[in-house]
């Protein structure tokens, strides 16, 4: 219902201006509200619960202009995230991180997140990378920091993240409508909308929706630049040292100092290829959301509800901060990505007798489509010169200039790959609660859950195509490699295409089913010792399994001959327990041609590849592990407003299955290992929750110590073989203290704090190759992080308030990962933010600056590929925010 009346009382642009003049504040005092939570999947005031427990409110994602998942962490300082843009990064929670995401172990190949992310009642967590959940009609969002394994399940190791939407409400008819535009200083304007009804069908049952749209500008330039096959790391000595300060070593390459003057390099250049563009990393979010309830009587509900959502964003975000410009990359093939899910969930809650008993369930479907420039490969990839540069320039003993000379042609390398994930994912929960007033309380239930995740990436290098792949063409066939098909799955083709032949520039392709299998059975009791002293135990018994079916196809021996997989993988069966392999690495034979080995007929132990085999023939059918993990509380409240409290708790989350399991790296001795286990956190916490002058102070914090077992991390180590592995890498430990501040000083002003204080160190190296060292600082887990703000509201007249808050948040140095090859520091940032509006009963109209001071901050890196690559939030942006209630 419009009011124009109301507009020419009281015009919002004079009322705006009237706000930016501050009036006389009033003495008086507020106390701070109560913030509900469910950090122990009971509503309880948070001032009450002794876990450790930060919550943004609605009214505080609304103040601070929070949408998606990097807004947030921003308001977070024990959360950091790696990874680069949208629905392409991993949350971690007091420091225990250890690798850098990444595009090519986004699926099958990811580890199992170690912080849980919940919608409602529903987890949501996926390997790899989480899903962007946009925010909007959020009532809170939960961080509940250490480990919450005995409620929330095996990725709840360091950490839960929930988000807490908005329920049907049966009341009364009422809606919301938002919009907001901003411009950068250095990029292109957002915009956006949203919607939210809520409509009450009777007095026992409620529909609400919410629909939303949300372009963001882009702010990242594709700059000119060229580039040659001379770089490669084949020709790199391995005396060099990267720009991170490790040495190449022993990964030296091939033909590090060969004479190259005989030997035409043809370049990539993006600006011949039309892809230089400034600000080319736009993003859009458009979906909706609806629920419904309905209170069938005073002890039965029934609530449910579908979510879809879509993410389309082009370029990357990632920078490259050796360019003239903070906000600058040079990239050589088109990129973009689709990313969108349906999801469903259903919930049943309701009294037996004395007993509170839910049942839960959520089914998701996720798709993905993503097309990356893997150029950068160049610098690591050894073989790189073999696929898109002549014969005689990599096999130089017949060239015709003679022996040792290298000779010929080497294409552009312009490299990218194209990566389609599909996954479902269905999770079922029943619980049972006791009375929550009583002095012996429990808490205590099931869960289910199973993943499947298909997942097809190919690997494409386009010069492959024109290569003089034998020095005069092979066969009569000419140039090029020939194409390639799929390993055979019983005479089908793959799991997301058919058998093939794949197209002739794909020289590599992943075409692979993951399953996850998740059970567990929880409980938690409490115990009032006395008035003010209680004590919380509890346990979980959990059960995973992850298998891995499909193949990773190699073309490497397909010089223009016929489908060869020499130096690819048939998952199918390596992971099929019958203690046999068909060696595809034996040379030039068609897979049904390769030789079968068994315990019994074993290659000669002169075979290069003899340890290998014999690994692969011992291969388990599945990765998985059982086991018990338990959690101990002890609870003071001397009085109503103080709470202080020792936690015990342990947290662990999956194992998985390793795509190259088995291989071998002849420098160390270091061997692939087929199946990853667990890795385990235990954490002991001293954490309080206070309440001061009367209620206008509030001082929450917490001091731990972590100790990590059997750390799992990510490995990218061309020495060993050219895929991403993961393994048991290391121990660590982790010392922290955080805390949050709140203090309203007077009805009209509040202000606050928080922070994050870390020392993490690696105590001891679990595998015998040099990736990971002893005594390095895990991986995003800055020594201190924090944010100050204030707010200042007062009176104007005719129903309207005014508004002002600025704030500033601030994060040190880290590291980007574990892997000392791939390691490279993240700078330090600080940011400044202010926002001054007017309110009403109806309107807010608000101006916004976000990076006042055009700050770099940095939210991600990757060294993965020899090159610094830095992912930056947004520069000063500039924008106004209005939305109206009816």
């Amino acid at each position: 219902m419009s009011h124009p009346q109301r507009f020419q009382r009281t015009p919002l642009a004079a009322a705006l201006g009237v706000a930016l003049l501050p009036l006389v504040a009033s003495p008086v005092h507020a106390q701070l509200e109560e913030v509900v939570v469910t950090a122990t999947k009971q509503e309880a005031s948070l001032q009450d619960v002794p876990v450790a427990v930060s919550a943004l409110t609605e009214e505080s994602l609304s103040q601070r202009g929070v949408s998606n998942f990097s807004d947030y962490l921003i308001e977070l300082p024990n959360v950091s995230a790696g990874g680069a843009g949208p629905g392409q990064s991993t949350m971690y929670i007091r420091g225990v991180a250890s690798t850098t995401p990444n595009l090519t172990t986004s699926g099958v190949a990811g580890l199992s997140p170690n912080v849980a992310l919940y919608l409602d009642e529903q987890p949501m967590a996926q390997p790899g990378r989480n899903l962007d959940i946009y925010i909007t009609d959020i009532n809170r969002v939960e961080v509940l920091a250490g480990p919450q394994g005995t409620l929330f399940g095996a990725s709840s190791q360091a950490g839960v993240v929930r988000l807490i939407t908005n329920k049907p409400d049966p009341s009364g008819f009422y809606g919301r409508v938002q919009a907001g535009a901003s411009t950068m200083t250095d990029g292109e304007a957002n915009y956006n909308v949203s919607a939210m009804l809520n409509i009450p069908v009777s007095d026992n049952f409620a529909i609400r929706g919410v629909v939303f749209t949300d372009e963001k500008g882009g702010y990242i330039d594709n700059v000119a630049g060229t580039r040659t096959a001379a770089e490669s790391a084949r020709f790199r000595p391995g005396s060099t040292v990267r720009s991170n300060g490790t040495e190449v070593g022993f990964r030296g390459g091939f033909q590090a100092g060969a004479d190259l003057s005989n030997v035409t390099f043809l370049e990539a250049n993006n600006s011949a290829s039309g892809l230089v563009e400034d600000d080319f990393n736009d993003t859009s979010y458009t979906g909706g959301r609806v629920a419904v309830q309905w209170d069938l009587n005073d002890n039965w509900r029934i609530s449910a509800g579908a979510m879809a959502q879509k993410i389309e964003s082009d370029g990357t975000f990632y920078t490259d901060p050796n360019l003239a410009d903070d906000y600058q990359i040079q990239r050589f093939e088109r990129e973009f990505v689709e990313d969108e899910y349906t999801n469903f969930h259903w919930t049943v809650e309701g009294r037996i007798g004395a007993l509170e008993v839910l049942y839960t369930g959520a089914f998701t479907e996720r798709e993905t489509d993503q097309r990356t420039d893997y150029s950068d490969y160049l610098f690591i990839g050894q073989y790189i010169p073999y696929y898109i540069c002549d014969y005689y320039v990599s096999y130089t003993g017949f060239s015709p200039l003679g022996a040792g000379i290298p000779s010929g042609t080497c294409q552009a390398p312009n490299l990218y790959t194209t990566n389609k994930v599909d996954s479902e994912f269905t999770s079922h929960e029943i619980r049972f609660s006791t009375d929550q007033d009583a002095r012996f309380r429990v808490t205590a239930g099931g869960f289910f859950s199973e993943m499947e995740l298909t997942e097809m990436v190919d690997f494409s290098y386009p010069g492959s195509k024109f290569v003089d792949a034998w020095g005069g063409g092979y066969n009569g066939t000419g140039f090029g490699f020939a194409e390639n098909s799929n390993y055979p799955y019983d005479g089908q083709g793959g799991y997301k295409v058919g058998a093939g032949p794949y197209p002739r520039d794909t020289v590599f392709r992943n075409d692979i089913l993951r399953t996850d299998d998740r059970m567990g059975i929880f409980g938690e009791v409490t115990f009032d010792l006395t008035d003010t002293v209680s004590i919380t135990g509890g346990l979980r018994w959990f059960d995973y399994e992850v298998d891995l079916a499909g193949s990773a196809n190699s073309s490497f021996y397909n010089m223009s001959g016929t489908d060869y997989n020499k130096f690819g993988t048939n998952i199918n069966d390596l992971y099929d327990g019958d203690q046999s392999i068909r060696w595809t690495y034996a040379g030039f034979f068609p897979y049904e041609a390769s030789p079968v080995y068994t315990p019994d007929n074993l290659p000669s132990q002169d075979d290069p590849n003899y340890q290998r085999i014999v690994n692969s023939i011992y291969a388990p059918d599945k990765a998985e592990d059982d086991g018990v993990i338990g959690k101990v509380t002890v609870s003071w409240r001397p009085n109503d407003d103080h709470l202080w409290y020792v936690t015990w708790s342990e947290g662990f989350r999956t194992g998985l299955l390793n795509r190259p399991g088995g291989a071998v790296q002849s420098a160390t001795g270091y061997t692939v290992p087929f199946d990853v286990k667990s890795d385990e956190l235990v954490n002991i916490e001293l954490g309080w929750k206070l309440d001061m002058l009367g209620n206008t102070l509030r001082f929450n914090g917490s001091l731990f110590f972590l100790d990590i077992t059997d750390l799992q991390t990510t490995i990218f180590d061309t020495s060993i073989v050219n895929l991403f592995f993961s393994d048991n890498a290391a121990d660590a430990e982790v010392t922290g203290l955080e805390g949050d501040i709140t203090w309203a000083p007077t009805s009209n002003l509040t202000m606050g704090a928080a922070f994050s204080f870390l020392d993490t160190e690696i105590t001891e190296t679990l595998t015998p190759s040099t990736d990971v060292q002893k005594g390095l600082e895990l991986a995003y887990a800055p020594e201190f992080q924090g944010n100050l703000w204030a707010r200042y509201e007062w009176t104007m007249g005719n129903g309207w308030t005014a508004h002002i808050m600025p704030s500033i948040s601030h994060s040190g140095k880290s590291y980007s990962d574990i892997i000392t090859i791939n390691r490279m520091e993240v700078p330090s940032w600080t940011m400044a933010n202010v926002t001054a509006g007017v309110t009403s009963d109806k309107w807010m109209l608000e101006m916004f600056v976000t990076n006042l001071t055009d700050e770099q901050v940095v939210t991600g890196a990757n060294y993965v590929n020899d090159r610094e690559r830095l992912a930056l939030a947004p520069p000063t942006t500039l924008g106004v925010r209005v939305s109206f209630d009816f």
